[in-house]
């Protein structure tokens, strides 16, 4: 069994230590302790109440997600609460450190809490696609109310100590040893009469919350708009609406426990809990060693206020750490830090940041049109436009002027590094860091090793990733990196799509059903059609020489409907409106320009829609992964989801892949190759590989 719970006498108080490192999950020894332990301290009639408390950082973290897959071991969590609910002698939680899900839970099923002020606590099932199944659902609304169970429990965020004093979740929160003031508190009970409270058997609270239905209309339209096509939320709400409807607390939990078991059985949980695992496996880098020396990150460089430039100094400002930002000369300058300052100024407005905030972090900005000023940063990203030939002359520039030990990076899209580098003598220095826009917003930092690119400064970006609070994905130097690399499939699929017999809107909301948060023909007129039909005119390219699915976009351009910046392209935009309706013109001019190309449209199906567009982005993954590109399936999982809006419920474009049965997935490659033909079909070594040899993605994790 994993994990042991100490058990100690302190005078006439039954202390109780969960151990069980690094972060005390509840493991079957950690169970089976508690277990034993309760029996020990009720049966002794030395005995007049009962400390729990963790040991180390945690007080307990949860469930032991490991154990969800197999049988496991020893009493369940349910037996030691129904336990610790029946003891006649009150138990006090000293919450000592971080009280997540199950830990949380525990607490709940207390008699009393006192907590550390560092101690965090929440429960954070709904991120794993389940809810509280210990009792959660039911206690925590009949100890603060509905309203503020369901924000707390939705959210699936943790809070201080002190917060979870002022909600009510804890009756004191203790400076010093929360040992000592756990037993403190336990002989004020005991000087009291020795009374238990039990949370279960309390109504008052709940009772005020019935006849209160909007509260529940209002958490469903909140969570419709926060988690798009999560299964847990409606699970979690109807569970609270049995705590506060239905009244007696066992038939509540008789409804927990049937919620509990949908969400299990749910394919989503899979696909989360995979993404859990996937966040933390992302940074380790099998060649770059943990104890690898890394650089100290305490003053950063940017060459660029625009769009991009911007946003990462607003990156590191967030952390606390100076910016100076270069522009080309003081206009724009002034432009790009105002644009920082309004970014800053709408959080103010919504609440989520002070003016004093505001002042603290602009105060931590420095301007200049001198490359001279970025002598003393750590790091310097360049975040100018995607031009190699720019970007390699940056690069000289960067280097005549940066100090001794510096990370010189490059913000770009999918442009050589290794060119960048060579315009250096310190290749080693040279790496990619690819924010995603807006740069402030975006979880994904696509981390870019270059040929030359020393370990450290791969271990030193990969920890700036983290401290950046992104995630960070590790990439090979190859031409659009991971993300862009399988993009491009997805992208030139809807555009044949629509010449062949479907509409625009029709592949936009496929993909929307899919849980996309738009669909490629949104995406396009939000970036902007007149991009690519302007470097296209740049380049001279001859309109018989425009990839034919980029043709009806040129058409729209022509009639100056660039996407939302002129309220038109695939869309009508009405006047402040950023819901595009859909337009019959344009329809007209995809029909047309089919028949000039040759193409006989037919009616294509929802089911080809999503395939043609998501399985070029299977085949490309397996090419990046056979390639050493990316280095693990969910290397691409993690990339997807938090770059490019890849639903999370899928557990991202590979784990989904394995979920569809990667020979049906080969199966109709084949079919579409025999259609289509083209690369974009031709089936990927690795992918005929698994499926010859019955494996999956996932087995390449391993």
């Amino acid at each position: 069994m994993k994990g042991t719970v100490h058990y100690e006498l302190r005078d006439n108080v039954a202390l109780m230590t969960i151990d069980n490192p690094p972060v005390n999950p509840l493991s079957s020894g950690v169970r089976q302790g508690l277990a034993d332990g309760l029996s020990k301290a009720l049966a002794d009639d030395q005995v007049a109440a009962i400390v729990l408390t963790g040991a180390g950082r945690a007080f307990i973290a949860g469930a032991d997600i490991s154990e969800f897959s197999g049988k496991s071991e020893g009493p369940g969590l349910q037996d030691c609460l129904k336990a610790m609910d029946d003891s006649d002698k009150p138990i006090v939680a000293a919450i000592n450190g971080t009280a997540f899900g199950g830990g949380l839970e525990v607490a709940l099923c207390c008699h009393y809490r006192v907590i550390a002020p560092t101690a965090p606590v929440g429960l954070p099932e709904v991120k794993l696609g389940l809810l509280p199944g210990a009792g959660g659902t039911q206690r925590l609304p009949r100890l603060i109310g509905a309203e503020k169970a369901l924000d707390f429990i939705l959210s699936g965020d943790p809070i201080p100590g002190p917060k979870a004093a002022e909600l009510g979740i804890v009756d004191e929160v203790a400076d010093g040893d929360i040992v000592a003031a756990g037993i403190a508190y336990a002989q004020k009970v005991i000087a009291d009469g020795g009374k238990v409270r039990r949370i279960r058997d309390e109504s008052a609270v709940v009772a005020a919350d019935r006849d209160r239905p909007e509260l529940f209309d209002a958490a469903r339209k909140s969570s419709a708009r926060r988690m798009r096509k999560r299964f847990a939320p409606e699970m979690i709400i109807q569970c609270v609406e049995a705590a506060v409807n239905v009244g007696d607390f066992d038939a509540g939990m008789k409804i927990e426990q049937e919620c509990f078991a949908k969400c299990m059985q749910h394919p989503q949980r899979q696909a989360l809990i995979h993404m859990f695992f996937a966040e933390r496996e992302v940074a380790k880098i099998p060649d770059v060693p943990r104890d690898t020396p890394v650089l100290n990150i305490e003053q950063a460089g940017v060459i660029g206020c625009g769009t991009m430039g911007g946003g990462i100094s607003m990156c590191f400002l967030n952390v606390g750490i100076p910016v100076t930002v270069l522009e080309l000369d003081q206009e724009a300058l002034d432009r790009g830090m105002g644009v920082i300052k309004r970014n800053y100024d709408i959080q103010v407005q919504r609440g989520r940041m002070t003016a004093e905030e505001v002042d603290t972090r602009m105060g931590l900005l420095t301007g200049t049109t001198s490359y001279e000023d970025l002598g003393t940063a750590d790091v310097v990203i360049e975040a100018i436009y995607e031009n190699i030939d720019v970007k390699v002359e940056t690069f000289k520039r960067i280097e005549a002027v940066a100090k001794p030990g510096a990370i010189l990076a490059s913000n770009t899209s999918g442009l050589d590094i290794d060119k960048m580098a060579a315009a250096t003598s310190r290749p080693e220095a040279v790496i990619g860091l690819h924010f995603f826009s807006p740069a402030n917003v975006m979880r994904l930092l696509e981390v870019v090793r270059g040929e030359k690119t020393s370990k450290s400064v791969i271990a030193t970006s990969m920890q700036l990733g983290k401290k950046l609070n992104k995630v960070a994905v590790l990439s090979g130097n190859a031409p659009g990196f991971i993300g862009n690399r399988l993009l491009g499939g997805y992208t030139r699929q809807a555009g044949e799509i629509i010449l062949q017999g479907a509409t625009p809107y029709q592949v936009d909301n496929v993909l929307l059903k899919f849980g996309m948060p738009m669909g490629p023909f949104q995406m396009n007129d939000l970036v902007g059609l007149d991009l690519g039909w302007r470097a296209r005119k740049l380049s001279g390219m001859k309109p018989e020489d425009v990839p034919i699915t980029a043709r009806v976009a040129d058409k729209l351009c022509e009639l100056e409907r660039f996407g939302q910046k002129t309220s038109r392209g695939f869309y009508i935009y009405p006047e402040g409106s950023r819901a595009g309706q859909a337009d019959p013109e344009v329809v007209k001019i995809v029909e047309e320009t089919s028949a000039e190309l040759g193409i006989e449209r037919r009616e294509i199906d929802d089911d080809e829609v999503l395939k043609r567009c998501l399985y070029p982005l299977i085949n490309e993954g397996a090419r990046v992964l056979e390639e050493g590109i990316a280095i693990r399936p969910c290397d691409i999982d993690i990339t997807y989801i938090n770059g490019y809006g890849f639903p999370e419920v899928t557990g991202g474009p590979m784990f989904w892949a394995d979920q569809q049965g990667l020979e049906n997935v080969l199966a109709d490659i084949k079919r579409f190759q025999e259609i289509y033909g083209g690369d974009i079909w031709k089936p990927a070594p690795l992918l005929e590989k698994l499926v010859a040899q019955g494996k999956t993605f996932a087995s390449l994790q391993s």
